[in-house]
């Protein structure tokens, strides 16, 4: 028996974690009164009883979605509930018991930490991609033109097909939700961080819908340097670089610049994406908040009103 590398031996046991979780899933049409499959993605089981997730793009509009396990079972499944803003999409299957993935938590990644994307990329069905985590709380445009917060950036390839499926850690944690490469480009991918996913599904669960509170930034995860702690006198390990402040949004209004950091919201620091993305409930909308920033090695607070985010 020949004996494995500690590398391939970890993806092969993170794989085996998840791949029971991973289905295909195919956006079914009816032309001539014929089944035709008209686009297919990727998804995977989060509980036993058959809540899955998926990108809203996958299934947004199908008029019949069909579900094919790892098993080879296919099924049709039931929309629960989607969010354009955030490509994210739960649907409900019925069958026996499945098989279902652990959920991570996003928020202790690392660059440079290893991940897998698991999915069925131009149909080639549970195909497995690796790579490391490139980028953390980046902010990108999605297909339908939203900008979605949170993403994890990694250079584990990802295709047409592939979105919708699990981005995994190497003990087979779900840490992310598969959604779009960068067409042109290589070694540009990008998932939604499952600590964003969960609350989305939460909201989608209970009420059907998401409703966010939106500042209008565009940010990427950073690391403080130990210098600029000291200086500017926070505890914060991490922080939140602003790389766009968008036209008449609330943060531009609030006074809030391209290149400022922001460290905490309403008092609570603020060291990923996740969580502010958490604090930015519905009760948000319209209300006073407080948001705290470095600006050339000073502290500033902002005084802002989050608008509800709405699609494009």
């Amino acid at each position: 028996m020949v004996k494995m590398d500690n590398y391939s031996q970890t993806i092969i046991n993170a794989v085996d974690v998840v791949k029971g979780a991973v289905v295909k899933i195919d956006r079914i049409a009816n032309k001539n009164n014929k089944n035709i499959p008209e686009g297919s993605g990727s998804g995977f089981i989060i509980s036993s009883d058959g809540f899955l997730f998926t990108n809203s793009h996958v299934v947004n509009k199908a008029r019949v979605i069909r579900v094919a396990l790892h098993d080879g079972t296919i099924c049709d499944a039931e929309l629960v509930g989607e969010d354009i803003v955030t490509d994210l999409a739960i649907l409900k299957i019925s069958a026996n018991e499945f098989s279902s993935s652990i959920l991570g938590d996003s928020d202790k990644l690392k660059v440079g930490q290893l991940v897998i994307a698991i999915g069925n990329p131009l149909g080639f069905q549970h195909t497995v991609t690796s790579g490391i985590v490139s980028a953390l709380g980046r902010t990108m445009q999605s297909f339908s033109g939203n900008t979605i917060d949170s993403m994890i950036q990694t250079d584990a390839a990802l295709n047409p097909g592939n979105s919708g499926g699990p981005l995994v850690n190497a003990a087979g944690e779900v840490v992310g939700v598969n959604t779009a490469m960068i067409n042109g480009a290589q070694g540009l991918c990008f998932a939604v961080s499952i600590n964003t996913a969960k609350e989305v599904a939460s909201q989608l669960m209970r009420f059907g819908r998401v409703k966010i509170a939106f500042l209008g930034i565009q940010m990427q995860q950073i690391e403080l340097v130990p210098k600029l702690r000291s200086i500017a006198r926070v505890t914060n390990h991490n922080a939140l670089f602003i790389t766009k402040v968008e036209i008449n949004s609330p943060a531009e209004k609030a006074g809030i610049l391209s290149g400022d950091i922001l460290y905490s919201f309403n008092d609570q620091m603020i060291e990923t994406a996740d969580q502010l993305f958490k604090l930015l409930s519905n009760e948000k909308i319209g209300m006073f908040q407080f948001i705290g920033v470095i600006r050339n090695t000073l502290k500033k607070e902002f005084r802002i009103t989050p608008t509800e985010k709405l699609a494009a």
